[in-house]
């Protein structure tokens, strides 16, 4: 018996449909769900692994079948930055991609401004290290991915703004706020005087560790309005602040990530006339919106 043709892709946004079908060899498995591409890679000559972080199954590797020739069915469907509604043949390994569908395609905007291109990849590569087991729901980490491209294609915020806000939620979604309105350590609620990674981010002068950093309070000021999401605050910051909250959030996520955001170097987060940390910082958004 055939596979029944899936149709209408935009309807289906937002559920898993599960089509099941049995063939000679037994029972096939047919998935749906909406997701953002993260990353493709070249598979034999004309085949790609193609990473998507998904709204219910989360993060999904699979192959799709010659959609490096030129007579592709959805090859350009599936490249990163892309909102794609998909369907799935589970297999024992890797998955197969039998359809796609663009919901809405933010590469094509993304590409042509390099501050926001570059913001996106960090915040592409950024969704991967933290969605670490396949296929593990992982639908707040997906709805923040979405509404930091989304905010990053409206051009309301300066980019490297909603990277580090995007950051930063993604961080706390996943457990690890930092501590920017009490002392990590010892929990007394006042004025922060340093930043220490290890600790879990604000403490107070008596309990300030050897090497921690010492970002003005209008940087301490500037995090906490990314988290919550207060851009009439965060749009109004000086230059300075920016870049030295961009460098806290960057080496923040990386060293609970223990890993590099290769991205992140990438992203500009200079202003004329200033110089930053070489491992400086990155912006976010909110769930459906920054």
């Amino acid at each position: 018996m055939r596979s029944p043709r899936v149709t209408g892709a935009a309807q289906v946004r937002g559920r898993v449909n599960l089509c099941r079908e049995v063939r000679k060899n037994g029972l096939v498995t047919l998935y749906r769900d909406e997701g953002i591409v993260l990353r493709t890679q070249k598979l034999g000559e004309a085949d790609r692994i193609v990473t998507i972080l998904t709204r219910r199954t989360g993060r999904v590797r699979a192959a799709a079948k010659g959609v490096r020739k030129t007579k592709s069915r959805f090859g350009a469907r599936l490249e990163p930055f892309t909102h794609v509604d998909v369907q799935f043949y589970e297999r024992r390994s890797l998955d197969l991609i039998t359809q796609a569908e663009t919901l809405r395609p933010y590469g094509e905007p993304l590409v042509a401004d390099y501050p926001r291109y570059t913001a996106g990849t960090a915040m592409l590569e950024t969704a991967e290290k933290l969605t670490t087991e396949e296929k593990e729901p992982a639908l707040r980490q997906f709805l923040l991915l979405v509404g930091g491209l989304r905010t990053l294609v409206e051009r309301g915020h300066d980019p490297r703004l909603v990277l580090d806000a995007y950051l930063l939620r993604s961080l706390s979604v996943a457990g690890w706020a930092p501590s920017l309105d009490e002392c990590a350590r010892c929990g007394e609620r006042g004025r922060l005087r340093a930043f220490a990674i290890a600790a879990g981010g604000g403490i107070c002068a008596r309990c300030r560790l050897p090497g921690a950093a010492t970002p003005a309070a209008q940087t301490f000021e500037l995090m906490a309005a990314l988290l919550r999401g207060d851009w009439d605050l965060a749009d109004v910051s000086e230059p300075r602040y920016r870049v030295e909250c961009s460098g806290l959030v960057a080496a923040y996520l990386q060293w609970h990530l223990e890993h590099h955001i290769r991205s992140l170097k990438h992203v500009e987060r200079e202003e004329p006339g200033h110089r930053h940390p070489p491992d400086g910082g990155v912006a976010f958004l909110d769930q459906e919106r920054v």
